[in-house]
C-alpha cells in the first residue's frame, strides 16, 4: 500500500482582530479572567459578508500555491467544520464551485474540534488506497457567527473565534516519510456536554420560538467536564498513535494540539513528558477556532521552519461528542 504525504499547507485568519478589552465593552468579563481561564489574548472575526467557505477557499488556494499545484489537480475534497455556510448541503460542496474545478467529490466532516484529524484520516486512506492521488483537506470555522457576545454568553464568547487551515494531501515520493497512522475515538455519552441542540431534529418543531428563549441555539458546554476529558484522552490518545505506529514519544519533534486552552495544552506537555517548546501553543492570538487549530498551527510552524525533514510530528484533539483522535507523521 502507498503512503500519502502533505504536499503543501495554507491557512488564513480574518482581518478583523478582536481583543480581549474590546470583549470588556460588550460584557460582563476582562481581560485577566479571561487570559487566567484559558490563556487567550485576541482572536480573528470574520467579515459580514465572509462564509465559512470563503475563509476555507483563502487557507486552500495558500496550501495548493505551497504544494506549487493549480486547483484543477485537486481528485477530491474533505472539508471539517461545525460551523457549515447552510446547514445543508456543506461547504465542502461551496469551496469546490469558489475554486472553480470540475465535479469532484465534496465530503464534509462533523466531528467539530476533532474534525480536521477525521477528515486528515479519511483523506490519508483514499491516497493509501489508490483511489485519488491529490485530496484537499480543509478545516474552517465562522463561529463568530454564532456566538452571543452578551454577559449571557461570555462563558463560551471569550473562547472561540474564526479562521481556516488547509492541507493538499499526495503520494508520498519516499515510503519512510508521510502520514504513518490515526487513532480516532468517540463517546456519545457525554454529547450534551458540548452542544448546540437546535436546530435539530431532537426538537419539534426543528426550531421555534422556545429554543431561542432557552438559548438552545448557542453552544452549550460544561467547561470543568469538557477539561477533565481532554486532559485525560489527548495525552492517552498521543501514546495509542505513537505505540501504533511502533515509536516512542519521546522522539516527537513537535507536538500539535488542538487550541482550546492554554491550560489543556500545557497539562498535555507535562502528561508526556515533553519541554513546553515540543508542543505547539498559538491560542493567546488566535483563540478556539474549532476544526481549523490544527492546519492554522501546522501552517505557522511549517512556514518558521520548526519542521524538518524526517521529524516526528504528533497531531492531536479533543472536543464535541465527545470525540478526539492523534495522527502521526513522519515530516
Amino acid at each position: 500500500m502507498r503512503r500519502s504525504r502533505i504536499l503543501g499547507v495554507g491557512s488564513y485568519l480574518p482581518e478583523r482582530v478582536v481583543t480581549n478589552h474590546d470583549l470588556e465593552q460588550w460584557m460582563d468579563t476582562t481581560d485577566e479572567w479571561i487570559q487566567q481561564r484559558s490563556g487567550i489574548r485576541e482572536r480573528h472575526f470574520a467579515a459580514a459578508d465572509q462564509a465559512t467557505s470563503d475563509l476555507g477557499l483563502i487557507a486552500a488556494r495558500r496550501a495548493l500555491e505551497a504544494a506549487d499545484l493549480a486547483p484543477e489537480s485537486i481528485d477530491f475534497i474533505v472539508f471539517a467544520t461545525s460551523t457549515s455556510d447552510y446547514l445543508v448541503p456543506g461547504s465542502g460542496c461551496f469551496l469546490q464551485h469558489k475554486l472553480g474545478i470540475g465535479p469532484v467529490g465534496a465530503l464534509d466532516v462533523r466531528a467539530q474540534c476533532s474534525g480536521f484529524l477525521y477528515a486528515l484520516s479519511v483523506a490519508d486512506l483514499y491516497v493509501r488506497a489508490g483511489e485519488y492521488d491529490r485530496v484537499l483537506v480543509v478545516g474552517a470555522e465562522v463561529q463568530s457567527a454564532g456566538l452571543d457576545l452578551s454577559d449571557a454568553g461570555r462563558d463560551t464568547a471569550v473562547l472561540f473565534a474564526d479562521g481556516a487551515g488547509a492541507v493538499v494531501l499526495g503520494v508520498s515520493d519516499d515510503p519512510e516519510r508521510g502520514l504513518l497512522g490515526h487513532r480516532l475515538h468517540a463517546d456519545g455519552r457525554f454529547a450534551d456536554a458540548l452542544a448546540i441542540p437546535a436546530p435539530g431534529t431532537v426538537n419539534r418543531p426543528f426550531i421555534g420560538p422556545e429554543h431561542l428563549e432557552q438559548r438552545r441555539h448557542r453552544l452549550q458546554m460544561d467547561g470543568r467536564l469538557v477539561f477533565k476529558n481532554a486532559v485525560e484522552t489527548m495525552p492517552a490518545a498521543v501514546r495509542e498513535v505513537a505505540d501504533h505506529c511502533g515509536v516512542l514519544v519521546s522522539d516527537l519533534a513537535l507536538v500539535i494540539p488542538h487550541q482550546a486552552n492554554t491550560r489543556i495544552i500545557d497539562a498535555l506537555a507535562g502528561a508526556l513528558h515533553l519541554p513546553t517548546e515540543r508542543v505547539v501553543n498559538n491560542i493567546a492570538y488566535t483563540g478556539n477556532t474549532t476544526a481549523a487549530t490544527i492546519p492554522i498551527a501546522l501552517d505557522q510552524v511549517v512556514r518558521d521552519g520548526r519542521l524538518k525533514t524526517g521529524d516526528l510530528l504528533a497531531l492531536v484533539a479533543f472536543g464535541s461528542g465527545f470525540t478526539w483522535a492523534a495522527s502521526l507523521i513522519r515530516w
